[in-house]
């Protein structure tokens, strides 16, 4: 009966076998991707999908504040956690016009 340590033995040579079968595939595929891009003149940049959300970001931009805070100057949009110096305050006193 073999021994735990013959077992890792064996357990080492088949992992080092099936990375090097790892390493063969990916070769052969990489292979292929490039005769298929040169049959097809394609480059990396045909793969790339847009970033709908970078695009919608882009297209909203900055939102204007709507308070501000006379003692400071800091101002609040009005979205969002409201901030500590309008705090028992009424909002519409700090509107800027």
């Amino acid at each position: 009966m073999p021994t735990y340590q013959e077992y890792q033995e064996q357990i080492a040579k088949l992992q080092a076998l099936a990375e090097q079968a790892r390493l063969d595939e990916l070769k052969e595929a990489r292979r292929k991707v490039r005769e298929l891009m040169d049959a097809y003149k394609l480059t990396p940049t045909d793969f790339a999908e847009p970033n709908k959300k970078t695009k919608q970001a882009e297209k909203k931009g900055a939102v204007q504040a709507k308070y501000r805070d006379p003692d400071s100057g800091a101002t609040w949009t009005g979205r969002g956690r409201a901030p500590r110096w309008l705090n028992g305050r009424k909002k519409e006193e700090f509107l800027i016009k």
